[in-house]
């Protein structure tokens, strides 16, 4: 079997952390236990490009034990926890391609590797792997029959490839499932990111001006947790109805430009492209953070950053001090990626386990399918959506009311008014 980790002695390490995190994964739980004895994916391949984490071990095992060929390769270069790398090749023999800290073309040579072992379904976050195989690798094309993508980033690259007719195999959106974004995205990413700023520079969050780019549902997680830490948060946005509701949610509005000017702490997760540039830099405070949790780090522009810097050193592990020509420093974590991956442990394990559960029901549901998808991208399908919902319920111990049959009735009808 071949594979490109770190290093195969951090597996029992890995073993146990991948077992920690699967203590609160309930739903995955249950799907991998009915799919060992169903079998819905024996004989399939699949290739994954995953920020490979322990919460994705449990994905790995959990299709494994469907009777699905798996290969794992990395969805960013520093989202790696290599110790869940080496325990998936050394306990579940799954090949898996990705060490912490690779450099760009290690990163794509791994997605490659991956590739090689001819995909009929491809599992994206980012639509990295999509990209390669329309762009680099299209003999592949044919032999494949569907995919999912996890993140907003990866839905906006492949609704635009659909737009342009250029999607070559349809692909489930698991992002847009209810029990994805509006938990993982806003919880997860929202949790994650604060406790990843933290842990790269062990800064007090509280009365800081914490500057919160974007308000998705990743943004409204991590304002919602930074207001938490007693922060004075202020958002940027493009969208007046995202403007609207953050003011609504008792945040201040205002553009990144002037926000540069008084924020202590910043945090892009737009899904965009240059959210603070170079004019930005040029006039933030003396020492000010800056952290992405977007998916690529494309939104800072670190290329304008680097035209007026004077000097640059590693203050901390993930954390560059560039000295600008004004004299002032600007304190960049973790490369610009990805900062609740690069310096902390990506999303609790609790909030994985529904994302993860439309990983795996998305790929059965197309695996068993006979309808004849168009090379589009799609939703979860509702039934799926609810279901994981309320297996999360029951796991938590929660019940809720059903609807009675007059109340069913009711819902239906149209003539029953007042």
């Amino acid at each position: 079997m071949k594979y490109d980790i770190k290093n195969i002695k951090l597996a029992k390490e890995g073993l146990l952390r991948i077992e920690w995190a699967g203590q609160s994964m309930p739903v995955l739980n249950q799907i991998k236990q009915r799919f060992k004895k169903e079998k819905p994916l024996k004989g399939i391949r699949a290739a994954a490009c995953l920020h490979v984490t322990t919460e994705t071990a449990a994905l790995m095992q959990t299709l494994k034990a469907g009777g699905a060929k798996l290969a794992l390769c990395a969805s960013n270069p520093l989202s790696t926890q290599d110790d869940a790398a080496a325990s998936l090749v050394k306990h579940d023999k799954i090949p898996v391609f990705a060490i912490k800290g690779e450099d760009t073309k290690t990163y794509y040579r791994h997605i490659h590797a991956v590739l090689d072992m001819q995909p009929q379904y491809t599992m994206d976050d980012g639509a990295d792997l999509v990209s390669v195989i329309h762009s680099e690798r299209p003999e592949i094309l044919s032999g494949v029959r569907g995919g999912t993508e996890e993140t907003t980033t990866g839905i906006i690259r492949l609704k635009s490839m659909a737009a342009d007719g250029a999607l070559k195999y349809p692909i489930i959106a698991v992002n847009d499932a209810q029990t994805k974004h509006l938990f993982d995205n806003r919880y997860g990413t929202g949790q994650s990111t604060l406790d990843g700023i933290i842990r790269a520079t062990n800064r007090l969050m509280a009365g800081a001006f914490f500057v919160v780019c974007g308000y998705g549902w990743c943004g409204r997680g991590l304002a919602l947790r930074a207001r938490g830490m007693g922060s004075n948060v202020v958002v940027t946005e493009v969208d007046p109805t995202a403007a609207l509701e953050a003011v609504m949610d008792g945040f201040t509005v205002m553009p990144i430009r002037q926000a540069a000017r008084i924020g202590d702490v910043f945090c892009t997760v737009t899904g965009n492209i240059n959210v603070i540039r170079q004019e930005h830099f040029k006039i933030m405070k003396d020492g000010a953070i800056v952290s992405n949790s977007g998916h690529f780090n494309v939104e800072l522009d670190l290329e304008g950053l680097g035209g007026i810097t004077k000097s640059k050193r590693e203050l901390r592990p993930l954390v560059v001090e560039h000295l600008l020509e004004n004299g002032r420093r600007i304190n960049v974590l973790g490369e610009g990626r990805l900062i609740n991956l690069a310096a902390a442990e990506g999303h609790p394990s609790s909030v994985m386990d529904m994302s993860f559960a439309n990983q795996a029901l998305s790929i059965e549901y197309m695996v068993k399918s006979k309808t004849s998808f168009e090379n589009d991208v799609f939703p979860v399908p509702e039934a799926i959506d609810k279901a994981i919902a309320k297996e999360k319920l029951a796991a938590m111990g929660v019940k809720i009311d059903i609807l009675t049959p007059e109340q069913k009735r009711y819902l239906a009808s149209w003539s029953m008014g007042t």
